[in-house]
């Protein structure tokens, strides 16, 4: 049978990823598996080597840790973008550094067609097809969940674990987790299967980025951060002399400490940008010790009316990122607005790190807007606390103005009645 043409299939190892390989070859395609590693926990050789003997074609294995913390993790964080008040965006920042790569590999292959695993009613399939079709609009998509002839053979999980059986294809890590995890460098999530049920208490055997409660140090730690123009340069240890710099390496030692401490667990339900919701249980240790400190850090730093149009923004940043429209026009733009509020972020943070906290405990900038003589209640410091009269007196005048048409008209109500 002559092929339909190339495919480049974002590959994870997994039994959902591993049908989808051999499925799209008996249909007749020449499938490049592609793997990326965004610091996910894995075997990347014995993912290869499975790839190979499902029948890919080639396997392109490919290291996206620093471009992914530099690229993505930190214009996020710097740009204060968390989801519904709470959620810090670890898969959803992930899958345009992915994509990207992808779409590289299609466009050097000659691919006409890219492929993934996610499902029809995720959020995934989302943020993987809109970067496609950004930054490569003529790019056809293969979404094997959204396929009638994929779901008609596939009515569920049984149904690719026989096929799985049928073709030699080995799930056995698949079968131990009743949930569905997503793992790199920025956080772990676990959702459906077992966490369903919103009213279900996740179990402590369900976390495996951070420690457990008892495991958590009975002595704090302190972490004191650099930041230059709102990117971490730096992180020192107070506690043992530990001194780390480089975005990776940085980043990576944030998660080593915050794991240490059980910092950065959330369990949520949130709404997910097909319309439905979803229960969800992150390990965010790193991401929520620089989300912290970044911004503290704002409040020595940033102009008040600069904040409040920043915090704005920063709803629809999060927005764009949870959505998959990292590569839209309007994201661009928003960026180049973050990149100037940022311009005076620049100083340290000390983080105390304490049974699943981190509390930032002290801070300083050479670009600091804190005035230690206007703050203080011992010195005039150059602001005349009698000018605070007349400064009442003008913000009260529409608040006397709505009080009387108020009385005017319980007046009216009570002669009424």
């Amino acid at each position: 049978m002559s092929s339909k043409g190339k495919v480049v299939l974002a590959y994870s190892g997994g039994l959902d990823t591993s049908v989808i390989l051999k499925w799209l070859i008996e249909e007749g395609y020449e499938v490049i598996a592609y793997i990326a590693d965004v610091g996910q926990e894995e075997d990347f050789e014995a993912a290869r080597a499975k790839a190979l003997k499902v029948g890919a074609a080639k396997v392109y294995v490919e290291d996206l840790k620093e471009e992914f913390v530099t690229d993505y993790i930190f214009p996020a964080f710097k740009s204060q973008a968390v989801y519904e008040g709470r959620y810090l965006l670890g898969t959803s920042v992930a899958r345009p550094v992915i994509a990207k790569k992808q779409i590289e590999i299609a466009i050097k292959e000659n691919a006409q067609f890219v492929s993934h695993g996610a499902t029809g009613k995720g959020n995934d399939q989302v943020r993987f097809e809109l970067s496609y079709y950004a930054l490569k609009p003529d790019i056809k998509v293969l979404a094997p969940w959204k396929m009638e002839s994929f779901l008609t053979r596939f009515k569920g999980r049984s149904d690719m674990l026989n096929y799985a059986d049928q073709y030699g294809i080995p799930v056995t890590a698949t079968r131990k987790k009743p949930y569905s995890e997503d793992d790199n460098l920025l956080h772990i999530s676990h959702e459906a299967g077992i966490l369903e049920d919103p009213n279900a208490p996740c179990a402590e055997d369900v976390y495996s980025r951070t420690s457990s409660p008892d495991q958590w140090p009975d002595e704090a730690e302190i972490l004191t951060l650099t930041f230059e123009n709102g990117i971490p340069v730096k992180v020192e240890n107070k506690s043992d002399g530990t001194v780390k710099t480089g975005a990776l390496t940085l980043f990576q030692y944030l998660n080593e400490v915050g794991t240490r401490h059980g910092v950065g667990r959330l369990d949520m339900v949130e709404n997910r940008f097909v319309g439905i919701k979803s229960r969800g249980v992150y390990e965010t240790p790193g991401g929520a010790i620089l989300h912290n400190a970044h911004r503290d850090l704002e409040g020595l730093t940033m102009d008040r009316e600069v904040m409040k149009l920043r915090d704005a923004m920063s709803l629809k940043v999060a927005e764009l990122i949870y959505n998959g429209f990292w590569f839209a026009p309007e994201f661009e733009l928003l960026m180049t607005f973050m990149d100037k509020a940022q311009e005076n972020i620049t100083g340290t943070v000390q983080v105390q790190l304490y049974k699943g906290s981190a509390y930032p405990v002290a801070r300083t900038s050479p670009t600091a807007l804190y005035d230690p003589q206007q703050s203080s209640m011992d010195e005039e410091g150059g602001y005349d606390q009698k000018d605070a009269a007349g400064f009442i007196r003008i913000n009260a005048v529409r608040l006397k103005n709505n009080s009387s048409i108020r009385g005017l008209g319980a007046s009216k109500k009570a002669k009424a009645a």
